[in-house]
């Protein structure tokens, strides 16, 4: 049986709110291997954890992060929403998956290059679709990718031989063993979002799969780790020994 790596989605965000501080230090107490998190830029070029393009659905505040500075983001939400730096500093040694939503090349250079300057290229890793992970393998040669993918039918080859994908990124309703199969024996690992019913986490690792990001990551930790369950994550989450 595989071990398999949970990985808390935007931190733990049925307990503390998404892409905040407290939520990745949350899901790390309750059991994350590694934490997701979305990061964008503000006006100013500052790269923050926000999953949406405006504040209104988290902060109530209908306004596009893309016009406002970092300042005024954080007036508004009286600092609430930390900057990439902050997260990387609070999530320690644990790993951390960057999702890259409305990504440009500029925004993609950035935020790799933060990465960088904060020391943490060992253990970020990225996903988003293929032009985005075209960009970070573009920034960085030795990023390690999870190239999002929604269809069935495999990457074709000479994307995979440009992305050089470590692992493909799939919504849970299309994994199957046969899948998992095929993806591990072109030498790939397979993670799978979002799964947050017991239900569903029990048959993605039964078919095989490496790493189930998740909103209820203590549920996740206990199927993981009770009685007959696989061995837990390894702490260096996808693509560690």
């Amino acid at each position: 049986m595989r071990a398999v790596t949970a990985v808390g989605h935007r931190g733990d965000p049925y307990l503390v709110r998404e892409n905040t501080l407290p939520s990745l230090r949350s899901a790390v107490g309750r059991g994350a291997d590694a934490v997701e998190i979305d990061v964008r830029l503000t006006r100013d070029g500052v790269p923050v954890l926000l999953h949406d393009a405006t504040l209104k659905r988290l902060w109530g505040h209908d306004r596009p992060l893309a016009e406002l500075t970092y300042e005024q983001v954080r007036e508004l939400t009286r600092g609430g929403v930390p900057t990439l730096a902050q997260a990387l500093e609070a999530l320690g040694a644990h790993r951390v998956m960057i999702d890259l939503p409305g990504a440009t090349g500029e925004s993609v250079r950035t935020v790799v290059g933060t990465v960088h300057e904060c020391g943490a290229a060992e253990r970020a890793y990225y996903c988003a679709g293929p032009v985005t992970m075209l960009a970070v393998r573009t920034t960085d040669p030795s990023a390690e990718i999870a190239l999002t993918w929604t269809s069935l039918a495999p990457p074709r080859p000479a994307l995979i031989d440009a992305v050089r994908p470590r692992t493909l990124n799939y919504s849970f309703g299309l994994i199957s063993r046969q899948l998992t199969d095929r993806v591990h024996q072109d030498g790939m690992l397979v993670s799978a979002w979002t799964a947050d019913t017991r239900r569903t986490m029990r048959r993605l690792i039964g078919a095989g799969v490496d790493s189930i990001t998740t909103n209820r990551v203590h549920t996740l930790r206990s199927l993981l780790t009770g009685p007959g369950s696989p061995a837990a994550g390894a702490s260096g989450g996808p693509g560690s020994p």
